[in-house]
């Protein structure tokens, strides 16, 4: 598996290295300092997955985030943050990332997230009372929101065989065109489909989607 890691701290990259040396699959980890190293690598192939400090010193984590969805939706992103706000985690979310780790969570938590995301779920940290609100389904709170988003949990939402597509692209980051690219449907045709998926969850935003699918797999686990 290739890794890009962006972040501007060399003890970062060494740590994130030695972490990773047991990780199975085997990581090839590459390293950037900021966007013009990440571009640079970028441009030889793409990683299987982006690991990217959000509070980089000299630039913006979170438009560089936007910068590498824009221009390569189709590689997982998992974002590292220093914070685990709550308002932090939806921005991220929101903005298309995979995972929001905040760096300081124990190692095996660490790799655990990633082993998540790299098969196809979603991590979000447990966020308790004090870090924010969000609604979500049955007018419950998002005061304790699960560790991750397993693409099982899907199976039981009351949602046609394309519309749990439709979600996947969603639960992964995907703009709307690209969801209608992939699955030869209209852009007007995947409206539809997250209409209804945000009415059959609850929600009305794709971050909302997420946590909501998060807690669903708490509540099946």
């Amino acid at each position: 598996m290739r890794l890009l890691l962006i972040d501007d701290h060399p003890l970062i990259h060494v740590a994130v290295k030695a972490l990773l040396a047991s990780f199975q699959p085997a990581v090839h980890l590459e390293g950037a300092d900021g966007a013009v190293q990440a571009m640079a690598s970028l441009a030889h192939g793409l990683p299987d997955l982006i690991l990217l400090d959000l509070q980089l010193r000299d630039e913006d984590g979170f438009a560089l985030l936007d910068q590498l969805r824009s221009q390569h939706p189709a590689v997982p992103i998992v974002c590292m943050s220093g914070s685990d706000q709550m308002a932090d985690v939806i921005r991220a979310i929101d903005h298309g990332a995979m995972g929001f780790i905040p760096k300081h969570v124990d190692p095996e938590e660490f790799k655990s997230a990633l082993m998540l995301v790299v098969g196809g779920g979603i991590y979000v940290p447990p966020m308790q009372a004090g870090h924010g609100v969000l609604p979500l389904p049955n007018g419950t709170r998002g005061l304790d929101v699960p560790t991750g988003v397993q693409p099982a949990a899907l199976d039981s939402l009351p949602i046609t065989p394309r519309q749990r597509d439709v979600l996947q692209g969603l639960l992964h980051g995907k703009p709307n065109k690209l969801i209608a690219s992939e699955l030869r449907i209209s852009g007007e045709t995947v409206k539809d489909h997250v209409q209804a998926i945000y009415r059959a969850l609850g929600v009305g935003t794709r971050t909302q989607a997420v946590l909501a699918v998060s807690q669903m797999s708490r509540t099946r686990s």
